[in-house]
């Protein structure tokens, strides 16, 4: 990269702020405010699991499309807009809308976080990582976004109780969504500020990728990459691994309905289990970068299978708190350590920086399929069951998928070590 090292640290910082300001409204706050958000929206864990559906089902249209779209333009306009647009759903998400009028803010949302702006943001930290810092460059990247998220996270919860009392047994729901409106008005006007700084000063050398690009055929590059075994273990291994994510949204439900938590304690689990992020990201993008990021990737897997298991046998009960943190901790180390690092093996198969956004949008294709199916698999089990069976079934959910991301993920690292790579021709 012919930049200076200032300017680097400019570019991964808002690489950083814009990577998780994107995704804030659409799921950050309502991981942290998950009680609070099914109340003040009038609306069921399953009517919410369709939002969620709605959106992954736009995703993954625009998942493959936006990867291409990424390889062909800068990533500062693709990611500047995106963001804008993300923004004013937020607004219109505040006025509280109808159900069906919801599914269409999420659907919209599924088109301008991901078709604009997903994978010119992974191409552009690829980028910045080089051929030797990768797992350093998505660390960077995985822990900067977790520390966003919890300050988003933290202001939110400020914001909140700062209109809400703690104890808010007898706090209307006019006054809880005049507290929620705010947090997202807030929120909207602080992307809307990330947004033009990237427009401003996100700026990378693009001449040799941009032309390097326009000579290889957008459909030859598919069929390549098809052709890796490596390729379609990774899907497995990003699908496996967000499903973890994804199911880490129930954690602040859980405190609440299992542990009876009140609204804001269960508020405070959700954003302190966000500041477990940047710390996990950063100490993993570290270590990693000194040997091969497909083994701690492994790692990875191990730890959140342990873990999942612990929740899902049922044991947790609120006479164990104790348990309950440390199990929180254990599962945030795994499913933390693994985002950080599915997409840092890239390098480990040689695909070439100038087909990154095809690949990654390929990837993302099947990997973040959870989008579509694990929202409402969520919602039916929490509404169809009382709080602590529905809870454990979420968590055997979960730990099938655990398994098969710690298959995956020893398959792929077998793989790289024979070094069975993609070329490009």
């Amino acid at each position: 990269m012919n930049t200076t090292k200032k300017s680097n640290y400019l570019l991964i910082i808002l690489l950083i702020l814009s990577g998780e300001a994107i995704f804030i409204l659409p799921f950050v706050l309502v991981r942290i405010f998950r009680p609070v958000f099914l109340e003040v929206f009038t609306i069921s864990n399953t009517q919410l699991g369709t939002c969620f559906s709605i959106y992954g089902i736009v995703a993954l249209i625009s998942y493959l499309f936006g990867g291409i779209i990424a390889d062909k333009f800068k990533p500062k306009n693709l990611m500047a807009v995106a963001l804008l647009l993300t923004a004013f759903g937020g607004f219109f998400l505040a006025t509280f809308p109808s159900i069906t009028m919801m599914y269409v803010v999420y659907g919209y949302w599924g088109f301008t976080t991901i078709f604009l702006f997903w994978s010119a943001m992974i191409k552009a930290t690829r980028q910045w990582g080089g051929k030797n810092n990768q797992a350093k460059a998505f660390g960077f990247l995985e822990g900067g976004r977790g520390l966003v998220a919890a300050l988003f996270g933290s202001l939110g919860v400020s914001i909140f109780a700062a209109i809400i009392p703690s104890n808010d047994g007898n706090i209307s729901i006019e006054a809880k969504q005049n507290a929620y409106s705010n947090v997202l008005i807030y929120s909207s006007s602080i992307v809307i500020a990330i947004a033009v700084l990237v427009f401003l000063f996100l700026k990378f050398s693009e001449t040799k990728t941009q032309k390097s690009t326009s000579l290889i055929n957008d459909v030859t590059n598919i069929k390549k990459l098809l052709k890796l075994p490596t390729v379609w273990l990774l899907m497995l291994i990003i699908l496996s691994g967000y499903v973890g994510y994804k199911v880490a949204d129930v954690f602040t439900l859980y405190a609440n309905e299992v542990l009876l938590f009140n609204q804001v304690e269960s508020a405070t689990i959700g954003a302190f289990f966000l500041y477990l992020r940047p710390i996990v990201c950063l100490a993993v993008g570290l270590f990693a970068n000194t040997s091969k990021a497909s083994k701690w990737l492994l790692y990875g897997f191990t730890i959140v299978t342990i873990s999942s298991l612990i929740f899902a046998s049922g044991i947790i009960k609120p006479t164990l708190e104790w348990l309950f943190f440390l199990s929180l901790f254990t599962t945030g180390l795994g499913v933390y350590a693994i985002r950080t690092l599915y997409f840092a093996v890239i390098e480990e198969t040689n695909i070439p920086l100038a087909i990154t956004g095809t690949a990654v949008g390929l990837l993302s294709l099947i990997g973040y399929t959870p989008d579509i199916f694990t929202g409402p698999v969520i919602g039916y089990f929490l509404d169809n069951n009382p709080p602590e069976i529905g809870h454990q079934y979420v968590f055997i959910f979960f730990s099938c998928f655990c398994v098969l991301g710690l298959i995956s993920a020893f398959l792929f690292y077998k793989l790289v070590g024979n070094k069975r790579y993609f070329t490009a021709k």
